[in-house]
């Protein structure tokens, strides 16, 4: 059987994820190598994987035997110039989110994989999950109607350390968290997003404040068929990791992770009178997996990615304009900014 050969950049606990996946659950791939900055935990990782190669650079792994495509799961600021490098070196490409931190960079970036032609997937990984992924079938089986409304939420358990913030190598909430959010409107919704109204809050965390953070806001959205949205994302809900969706339509509503037939639900960090997950990980185990398997899939196939990047910049251009209305204080056009190539 033929298989993809893979390498891992970046294996913090994403990369970590993705590496065991590629290693033990994707039969069509082989995981050639991983590579991180921190040299010692590449080679930690390799050995827990029973793999030989691990290398402290991108550019070290991408001389690699064997080595087809590329999963980057590097903290957020340094996607630009992985994906650049990975497609200079002809290889594929699965990105984590967000596709770039800025639209100028977003554009760079496709260009430069446009230029080479080779495939690039945007870490969406909830288009995957089979709830999200049965809700979609039923909204284009036409069940619901015309969706009217998107509501979704997002909260995690704990917040980043302070450290985190202070390392400026990530984007602020509506990069990190809604974005996925931001994505799933323009999915489930079949639509366009073409203004947002945001409002955000640090009352609990104010120093966040200094790193150009929030804890938590609330989207509103307006998309270009006439429909509506909004979208709450919290970064540390105490109580656990908690996601959830509704799309109205004419006809009816759909809801993904809602608290079903429980008229009164109390959630804290000591418990909850309902089980509820507590990390990411957990919640998107399946989703994860199959979206690894989809990417190695279309590259042994030939076929386009399913998330492409493309998907990967209109997420992006909300969560730029959620940005700016989070600091102008007013509703923004969502802007695709400099045109670029396709991918």
């Amino acid at each position: 059987m033929q298989k993809l050969g893979v390498g891992v950049l970046g294996v913090g606990e994403m990369g970590r994820r993705h590496a065991q996946n590629l290693r033990r659950l994707v039969p069509q791939a082989q995981l050639v190598a991983v590579a991180d900055v921190a040299g010692d935990r590449a080679r930690q990782v390799a050995d827990e994987l029973e793999i030989e190669n691990s290398f402290g650079s991108l550019e070290a792994m991408l001389e690699c035997r064997g080595l087809d495509a590329v999963v980057i799961a590097t903290p957020e600021r340094l996607h630009t110039a992985a994906v650049k490098m990975a497609a200079a070196a002809g290889k594929d490409i699965l990105c984590e989110k967000p596709l770039a931190l800025t639209l100028a960079e977003a554009h760079e970036l496709l260009r430069a994989v446009s230029k080479t032609g080779v495939r690039l997937q945007v870490g969406f990984m909830r288009r995957y999950d089979p709830a999200y992924a049965a809700a979609m079938k039923r909204i284009e089986a036409g069940e619901i109607g015309v969706p009217v409304i998107f509501k979704s939420l997002g909260r995690d358990k704990d917040g980043p350390s302070l450290s985190a913030y202070q390392t400026n190598v990530n984007g602020m909430l509506f990069y990190t968290n809604s974005i996925h959010d931001f994505d799933l409107a323009r999915w489930l919704m079949r639509d366009e997003v073409c203004e947002v109204h945001a409002y955000t809050t640090s009352t609990l965390r104010p120093e966040v404040a200094q790193f150009g953070d929030v804890v938590a806001s609330v989207v509103n959205l307006k998309f270009s068929q006439g429909a509506i949205g909004n979208i709450e994302s919290h970064a540390q809900a105490a109580y656990g990791y908690d996601v959830r969706t509704e799309i109205v339509g004419s006809k009816g509503s759909i809801l993904i992770g809602s608290f079903n037939r429980m008229p009164a639900i109390l959630l804290t960090a000591q418990g909850s009178t309902r089980p509820i997950t507590d990390y990411f990980l957990t919640t998107f185990a399946d989703a994860y997996l199959a979206e690894m398997q989809d990417f190695v899939e279309c590259i042994l196939k030939d076929r386009p990615p399913r998330v492409s990047g493309q998907d990967g910049l209109r997420a992006l251009a909300i969560a730029v304009a959620a940005e700016n209305s989070h600091l102008q204080e007013k509703a923004m056009k969502v802007s695709l900014g400099t045109s670029a190539a396709s991918s």
